[in-house]
């Protein structure tokens, strides 16, 4: 026969407390953990969530069945390739990248080889990349012949290449992106771990400025590319 069932009044007073910390763990464990869609939150925080949150939420293997239809949606441009050889200056160079857009690996360091490029850093669990992105897609579409542009989505989240090429397509965007999957370009290039931001590289390789900033309009954008290399756009 068992006894009366005790309520919390009943506990003491450091079980009481543990009660409460299990709780408010919980609770948080909860708030934090990725569901099984993506979603998007515009007024989110760009720093990336705590530890490996934002990866594949299963684990599994995307089948290449999946990637494949995930490519054709978002329909994105090719990765800039660049027939000249790798300026010595630059810290990209030996760094290869898998583009989004088809798997093809491109070597960093040539993509800058005698023009300026802007790199712009998100991620696709990123509120505010998400609003950024059609601004550099704007920017892009004017700075032809004048200067580079290339997205790479950064390591937090990179493990679901579906996930950013669905992202992408949700907002029309197709521009360019390879993917810093172990963190090699954001090693090199000093880049901080806060989404979005944007890489400015002169020509010669060498990096002009590092801006961990959201760009809210074209116009923002080609000021700051006139003002660190020197190109008016």
């Amino acid at each position: 026969m068992s006894g009366p069932t005790r309520g919390l009044a009943g506990l003491s007073v450091s079980a009481r407390w543990t009660s409460g910390a299990l709780v408010v763990t919980v609770a948080l464990i909860v708030a934090i953990w990725p569901r099984g869609s993506v979603a998007f939150d515009p007024d989110a925080s760009t720093e990336p969530p705590p530890g490996n949150a934002v990866s594949a939420g299963s684990g599994d293997a995307v089948s290449q069945e999946e990637l494949t239809r995930a490519r054709q949606n978002a329909a994105l441009d090719s990765c800039p390739v660049s027939g000249l050889a790798d300026p010595i200056t630059s810290p990209m160079a030996g760094i290869s990248l898998p583009c989004l857009a088809d798997g093809r690996l491109i070597e960093m360091a040539g993509v800058t080889a005698g023009m300026p490029l802007v790199l712009n850093v998100w991620a696709y669990w990123c509120g505010p990349c998400r609003k950024e992105l059609p601004v550099v897609a704007e920017f892009a579409a004017t700075a032809t012949g004048k200067v580079q542009v290339l997205t790479v989505h950064g390591q937090d989240g990179a493990q679901d290449p579906t996930r950013a090429l669905t992202m992408l397509a949700d907002i029309g965007v197709r521009l360019p992106a390879v993917v810093d999957i172990d963190a090699q370009l954001a090693r090199v290039l000093r880049i901080p771990r806060v989404y979005p931001c944007t890489v400015l590289i002169r020509a010669d390789g060498s990096v002009a400025a590092v801006l961990p900033q959201v760009f809210d309009t074209r116009t923002e954008l080609a000021a700051a590319v006139e003002k660190h290399l020197e190109v008016a756009v």
